[in-house]
């Protein structure tokens, strides 16, 4: 209740305008992008807040400790050792094979800087757990943000790639110059899933 009345109040006062799709009919990973800056986070905790998201997030390690640590819990932090990446993958998976139910936002293309490639989690993610994949996204240029379609992942990685290449094309971000292009480190160029990056 107070979530949605504080989302309320933020649509109501920013300059940004919610845009896009409704929300999922189930839970899935929601990928944040372009990830350019730390309003990024407020953004992304308004969208879930107004369309009532049980949402988790994955920070790093650093963000969860000391006094922060209880906060950015309750907000649904997930701490994440980047010593080890794939470890938070398996956790993850595993809560949901246990029945946990919630949507997973993820931000592939990293910290809030410009990197050459997006990070694979999301994609091990999607496909161990069945969940789809929803694409939010922040646009500069149109002062909108939101939610756009929720797929399926099929598997055939460079196809599943290209499809979210040509919905990110004309999203620039909080801080376009920042923007990283959505491509695996490793991306196959034919359908093997094999060796993601």
């Amino acid at each position: 209740m107070l979530r949605r009345l504080v989302s309320r109040v933020y649509w109501a006062v920013s300059r940004w305008s919610l845009a896009g799709e409704s929300a999922p009919g189930r839970p899935s990973v929601l990928i944040g992008a372009p990830h350019t800056s730390n309003w990024d986070f407020v953004l992304m905790l308004a969208i879930a807040w107004h369309y009532r998201i049980d949402v988790r997030w994955l920070g790093k390690k650093s963000l969860f400790s000391g006094w922060r640590g209880p906060i950015m819990r309750g907000l649904g932090g997930i701490p994440v050792d980047r010593d080890d990446p794939s470890r938070v993958v398996g956790e993850v998976v595993a809560r949901i094979h246990a029945g946990e139910v919630f949507g997973l936002v993820v931000t592939p293309d990293g910290t809030r800087g410009s990197n050459a490639y997006w990070k694979s989690g999301f994609y091990r993610i999607a496909r161990e757990t069945g969940m789809p994949v929803t694409l939010g996204f922040v646009d500069r240029t149109t002062m909108t943000t939101g939610l756009g379609p929720t797929f399926e992942l099929t598997g055939s990685v460079a196809s599943d790639m290209d499809r979210i290449r040509a919905f990110y094309a004309d999203k620039a971000g909080v801080r376009p110059e920042l923007r990283t292009e959505p491509r695996l480190r490793n991306e196959p160029s034919d359908d093997a899933a094999a060796g993601l990056g």
